[in-house]
């Protein structure tokens, strides 16, 4: 599936087995030449066990890459960052 060059993805995405949904955003940062996306992971309770700083693969319908994972915020969602080629 292709679509066209977006800065941001709302939906469904994998990490590993896990289906959960996604909110994604990203840009092109000219000062290092790099793509940088960032977003948030739903909660879920197959995650309780995820340290923040591990990474993982974040997988969607468009594509898949790596990203780390970092704080989690009161709502137990994780943030989820990468640099390079994004997941959408």
């Amino acid at each position: 599936m292709t679509h066209e060059p977006q800065e941001a993805y709302d939906g469904p995405a994998h990490v590993g087995d896990l289906e959960l949904q996604v909110r994604l955003r990203g840009h092109f940062e000219p000062i290092d030449g790099r793509f940088h996306w960032w977003g948030r992971l739903a909660a879920d309770a197959s995650l309780d066990d995820a340290v923040a700083g591990s990474t993982v693969t974040l997988r969607t319908a468009y594509g898949e890459a790596p990203g780390r994972l970092s704080d989690r915020d009161p709502w137990r969602r994780f943030r989820i960052a990468g640099t390079g080629r994004p997941p959408f």
